[in-house]
């Protein structure tokens, strides 16, 4: 049974009216029987939640020019046309106008079910995504940038806003894939220093010979093969901001000299004596714990210390599973314009694979995901990337994996029916009490799927 909608049965003759309307009517499809074209058009708006089977062949207003007023009104109307076999390729033309799909008469009431259910849950989708991408053009421009509508989105954009404004140094610390960078770059333009440089380095992608040389310069002839100056991300981030990503990786000679650079805001270049002074923020990032790793010595402590006056914690998709929806969507909207290329239609199946995936790669992989989707690449190698892997996705012991099972398929559940407990519950086979415990066992508000 479908969740929303109604069906709009338009044909002329009484029986056959009536039939098709009892059919769908047992099935629990909300159904309203018309016997005249002209009366559909009543009843539709641009965000109509429904669909509508008619016959061709009508006195005054007939199938076909009912489509055509339907796709002025709105494109997406899945419209179902009945046709006798004589006007199968009349039905085939309107297909090609926009038509959903033709039933050939007699109907048989399998086959009609299973077309309007299709059709009514393609409505729903596409009603669903409209209002997705009304909440995106509604936010405020940090809104559309740091995306989510979960609670622990809401705190992330206010600390990145209080903390864009002031000049210190700030530590970033989340998972592969959770967006860094993209609130490094938010410190820096929404605060004091966006009409200077954001000069961003990734410690990890370079080896140490190469890293000091590209952090502070050099002189001509301070090694074999400079045989120029050359000006160093430090000094060439001056009045702006440098952001130091996966700042962990970087060798211990280089962290000594950092830590030089942050207490003195000077810089010396390679193979030069002259203390540079520099006007910088730095914003350093890293997916692990760094007082961890200082306790086990592979990072100094007194550097975290110094990076670590301000900090800000990403959360994983795990911990915002009501926005994965709102993402995939947006990302396949952004990659259908980039490919130019058509956006597939995102069905409840997809749906409920994406929020049932564990994204270990979080935000970015998310974002991968949705680029093959666009580009009819899912099924790559046989496999389909958005269908959850049941043997290696979820890691942990098995308590844990039970547990983040539960989680996934009460997030999915609240997800599909908006945040309605009741029907949540129905759905789980549940009871209220119950459902509410396990929410509450797994960290979930029913605000957030609203």
């Amino acid at each position: 049974m479908t969740a929303m909608g109604e069906i709009l049965f338009i044909d002329d003759e009484e029986e056959v009216r009536l039939s098709g309307c009892q059919t769908l009517e047992i099935e629990g499809f909300n159904t309203i029987a018309l016997d005249r074209a002209e009366l559909a058009l009543n009843h539709l708006t641009h965000n109509w939640p429904g669909i509508i089977v008619s016959d061709i062949k009508m006195p005054n207003m007939d199938g076909i020019a009912l489509l055509d007023k339907v796709l002025e009104i709105d494109p997406a109307v899945p419209v179902i046309l009945i046709t006798g076999h004589a006007d199968i390729s009349l039905a085939v033309h309107a297909m090609r106008k926009g038509a959903y799909d033709f039933i050939e008469k007699p109907a048989d009431p399998d086959h009609l079910i299973d077309v309007v259910r299709r059709a009514l849950d393609k409505r729903r989708l596409e009603i669903e995504n409209r209002g997705l991408r009304l909440e995106i053009d509604s936010l405020s421009e940090m809104e559309r940038r740091i995306i989510g509508k979960t609670p622990v989105m809401d705190k992330l954009r206010t600390a990145t806003m209080d903390l864009a404004d002031t000049q210190v140094d700030i530590l970033i610390v989340g998972e592969t894939g959770t967006g860094k960078e993209l609130i490094a770059r938010c410190l820096h333009d929404f605060g004091s220093r966006r009409k200077n440089r954001f000069v961003a380095l990734n410690c990890g992608a370079l080896p140490e010979s190469v890293i000091e040389s590209e952090l502070f310069g050099h002189e001509p002839g301070a090694f074999t093969g400079a045989t120029k100056q050359r000006i160093g991300k430090i000094e060439y981030a001056n009045g702006g901001t440098l952001f130091l990503d996966e700042i962990e990786s970087m060798a211990p000679a280089i962290q000594v000299r950092i830590l030089r650079v942050l207490q003195e805001r000077t810089i010396e270049r390679l193979g030069g004596n002259q203390s540079i002074p520099v006007d910088i923020r730095v914003v350093a990032a890293s997916k692990i714990n760094l007082l961890e790793a200082s306790d086990n010595g592979s990072f100094r402590e007194d550097l975290y210390y110094r990076l670590h006056v301000a900090s800000i914690e990403l959360p994983t998709l795990r911990d915002r599973q009501a926005d994965i929806l709102l993402l995939f969507n947006q990302f396949a909207d952004a990659a259908a314009t980039r490919y130019r290329r058509p956006k597939p239609e995102i069905t409840a199946e997809r749906i409920r694979n994406l929020m049932q995936r564990a994204w270990p790669g979080n935000v970015r992989e998310l974002r991968n995901a949705a680029e093959r989707f666009v580009l009819g690449m899912s099924r790559a190698g046989g496999a389909d990337p958005d269908t959850v892997n049941t043997t290696g996705s979820v890691k942990g012991t098995l308590s844990d994996q039970v547990d983040q099972f539960e989680r996934s398929v009460i997030a999915n559940a609240l997800n599909e029916h908006g945040g309605r407990i009741g029907e949540t519950a129905d759905a789980l086979g549940l009871s209220r009490k119950t459902l509410y415990l396990r929410m509450q066992k797994n960290g979930l508000r029913r605000d957030d799927y609203r």
